[in-house]
């Protein structure tokens, strides 16, 4: 088809699954009633012999087919576009876009806009401007010389609008960050699992790291700075939570965490963690649902800074072809964590 590498039987198999990530990527054409839809159209799938796909709306209608008037598949280019343009307002705006503004700008009515932005993103437009504030202050307390000048570099209006989500988006104070973890105690300990031992360390946060073949010195050189100990009563509790999420995974997906990334990598952390015990997805699936379909290899690289093994199942994610290729722990433990899940090769 043309469109980000899509293969018929890709397309045929997101559209038997009403793939929301695919909406936008390509159309599904009817030979039999002569009308086109999108992929997620809640109408009675047709027989895969009368179906054929396009990559737009413009090559349906040259090919003879209209739009169908249940799923609006005309609609979705304009979402789509839409979403990108409250993107490009959101990172370029010295100061924070309400969401009535933001709507009125993109021309949508507020709350639809809102469900619109997080199903296409994976977060609300506020959480993706949080999050895009957060990762400037990070980049930019390692740069300027005052925690005050980093906070107003990252588009804070005040030093105490930064301090009000800093620990829940940093996980410690902007001048323990600034210091390589400076102030942070993080307890840890490793686990012995049917997959080998288990690196487990928490900050009071929550879990910040879960790593197979990991040690404390490796920890140490991710958190250079803080207190590294070991053990703890409020740990031995997480850890055997966390053992139990390996031996049988996607049973307990509540466990606290303390891990952060760039906006691009939340979003794709967060649909992997929406990703039910049992099922996959492609890499192709996360970046569209992380709102830049193109970024494929982008959000496997999201997948390999994923701080949490298991937690955050990365293991889930797979290339096109299925394959299960490109997992930071090893192929032979992800299929067996698949396995349990009830996949199979």
């Amino acid at each position: 088809m043309g469109n980000d590498s899509i293969t018929a039987d890709i397309a045929w198999a997101a559209f038997e699954a009403r793939d929301r990530a695919f909406d936008g990527r390509f159309l599904v054409a009817v030979t039999t009633t002569r009308i086109y839809c999108k992929p997620t159209c809640p109408a009675r799938r047709p027989r895969r012999e009368n179906v054929l796909f396009y990559p737009d709306a413009e090559s349906a209608r040259a090919a003879g087919f209209r739009a169908c008037l249940r799923c609006k598949p005309d609609e979705v280019g304009r979402d789509r576009i839409a979403v990108a343009e409250a993107v490009a307002l959101i990172e370029a705006a010295e100061a924070p876009i309400g969401l009535e503004q933001l709507a009125a700008r993109v021309g949508y009515a507020p709350h639809h806009f809102q469900r619109l932005f997080k199903r296409a993103i994976g977060v609300t437009p506020a959480a993706y401007a949080r999050g895009l504030r957060a990762r400037r202050a990070a980049a930019a307390l390692t740069e300027e010389e005052r925690v005050t000048d980093a906070i107003y570099e990252a588009g804070y209006a005040a030093p105490s609008r930064f301090y009000e989500t800093a620990n829940a988006r940093l996980g410690m104070t902007p001048s323990a960050w600034k210091r390589g973890g400076a102030g942070v105690t993080i307890r840890w300990t490793i686990a012995e699992t049917s997959l080998g031992p288990l690196l487990i360390a928490a900050t009071d946060k929550g879990l910040c790291r879960v790593a197979f073949d990991e040690d404390s010195l490796a920890l140490a050189r991710r958190f250079p700075a803080a207190e590294i100990l070991q053990g703890g009563a409020a740990l031995a509790e997480l850890a055997a939570r966390v053992v139990r999420e390996v031996e049988t995974p996607g049973r307990d997906m509540d466990l606290p965490l303390d891990v952060q990334g760039t906006a691009f990598q939340e979003a794709v952390w967060q649909s992997l963690r929406a990703i039910p015990p049992g099922e996959t997805r492609s890499y192709a699936q996360l970046a569209a649902q992380a709102g830049k379909p193109k970024a494929v290899r982008a959000a496997g690289t999201a997948c390999g800074a994923n701080h949490v093994a298991v937690l955050i199942p990365c293991h889930r994610a797979q290339r096109a072809d299925g394959s299960m290729r490109g997992y930071a722990y090893g192929v032979d433990r992800k299929r067996v964590l698949l396995k349990r899940e009830g996949v199979s090769d």
